[in-house]
């Protein structure tokens, strides 16, 4: 299951519902704005775990906040300290305000939603990732040993692969079994625009 399926599906569709009627959006508008905002999420997470120490930051997110609640409690979308939380994730993984205006000017451009909706829903969609990434971490059993340079070297899912491993259903959106192609036309895209 891809991270937009995890999505749409959390709690029989009600986490995608609860997100649409906060930004007055029907259920068509919500899943593009979604389809059009996760690419470039994704494609971000991916960049970032592939730098020196990002796959430890990844896992120490992961393990010390409540992320999962982002997709088990649909209410809690609308509290302010889960776009506080998100406007943190999106600085980590964009790094500037100007990218994420970027990437919500050209889902616009996608769906036909105003810009300053998805520039709104933006850092709640970044939660969301985030719940989606600690769902499949404590489904898939990961944890961290003691292992290398800040212990992220031993992430273990009970499969035996790494946290990427775990990822890749997520992130594969043709399901071929590999993410690599989907985030690097997810990166294109975002980059060709620029």
């Amino acid at each position: 299951m891809n991270i937009l399926e995890l999505i749409l599906n959390a709690k029989n569709g009600g986490l995608a519902r609860q997100l649409g009627q906060q930004f007055g959006l029907d259920a068509q508008q919500t899943e593009s704005a979604l389809g059009a905002l996760l690419p470039a999420l994704a494609g971000a997470v991916n960049q970032n775990t592939g730098q020196p120490g990002g796959l430890d930051s990844l896992l120490e997110a992961l393990k010390a906040g409540q992320h999962a609640r982002y997709l088990e409690q649909p209410s809690v979308l609308g509290d302010p300290t889960t776009v506080e939380d998100g406007n943190g994730i999106l600085g980590h993984l964009f790094g500037s305000k100007e990218v994420s205006r970027e990437v919500a000017a050209r889902a616009s451009e996608q769906t036909g939603i105003g810009a300053d909706i998805l520039k709104r829903m933006l850092p709640i969609v970044a939660a969301m990732i985030m719940g989606g990434l600690a769902k499949r971490a404590a489904a898939g059993g990961a944890s961290v040993s003691p292992q290398g340079p800040g212990f992220g070297a031993g992430v273990q899912p009970s499969s035996g692969g790494g946290l990427l491993d775990m990822l890749t259903p997520m992130l594969d959106q043709n399901r071929d079994g590999s993410a690599l192609d989907d985030v690097l036309k997810m990166a294109a895209g975002f980059l060709g625009r620029r």
